[in-house]
Formats: structure tokens, C-alpha cells, sequence
């Protein structure tokens, strides 16, 4: 069973609220979110020798692409709600 499997019924509710294309991108900001989040708990065991405080430099790349992704998928709903 895939992820997307498990994520069929939120997928077909936000299709249902939203529409088709702003449905979906709406469950994939939820996968972002919770990819943010496991990551995130990671970045509290895995932490960087040179900051201290801070997650490892592979740990912070990711939480900036996770973190840019979800700002683009967030203007194209935008601009998809205001068409």
C-alpha cells in the first residue's frame, strides 16, 4: 500500500472542498508538513558539531527545500483560487 493509498479519504475530501488541483496540493502541503515534522525530530538527535543548537547541515538543506516547497505549492493555490 502506498503513501498515497493512505491518504486517499483527505484526498478526496480536499478534492471535494477545494476542487481537483487545489485539493491536491493541499494533501501534498500535509505530506510536506508531516515530512517537516519528522525531520524536525530528527534535528534534535542529529546535531551539528560547528553550531551548536542547531540540526546537521544535511538536516538543515532539507528543512529549506521542505520549507520552499511549501511556500510555492501555498502561491499556487493562491493563484489557482484567485482564476
Amino acid at each position: 500500500m502506498g503513501l498515497l493509498d493512505d491518504k486517499r479519504d483527505d484526498l478526496e475530501k480536499y478534492e471535494f472542498m477545494m476542487g481537483v488541483p487545489r485539493g491536491r496540493l493541499a494533501v501534498a502541503l500535509d505530506l510536506l508538513t508531516d515530512a517537516l515534522i519528522l525531520v524536525g525530530q530528527h534535528g534534535v538527535y542529529c546535531q551539528s558539531n560547528r553550531q551548536p543548537g542547531k540540526p546537521a547541515m544535511d538536516l538543515q538543506i532539507i528543512l529549506d527545500a521542505i520549507n520552499s516547497s511549501k511556500e510555492l505549492i501555498s502561491s499556487a493555490m493562491e493563484e489557482l483560487k484567485k482564476s
